[in-house]
């Protein structure tokens, strides 16, 4: 019948077709979070006594449907 190796293609090629409406959601939340963590980095660089550098911006979330209990 079926191995272990092409079990597993089927299985991911199932889920990237059903993850499509998702991917670009995910990917816009990936991006959001690693600019928070560059600025938070940077927040900890300053607090080191390092003036020269700008104060992190602030980047405000936004709340959809799905994300409010």
């Amino acid at each position: 019948m079926f191995g272990i190796g092409e079990l597993t293609l089927l299985l991911l090629v199932i889920v990237a077709v059903l993850a499509v409406k998702r991917l670009p959601d995910l990917m816009r939340s990936a991006g959001k979070a690693a600019r928070i963590l560059k600025s938070e980095k940077q927040a900890l660089k300053n607090e080191d006594g390092d003036p020269s550098r700008p104060p992190p911006r602030v980047i405000r979330g936004e709340a959809t449907e799905r994300d409010i209990p």
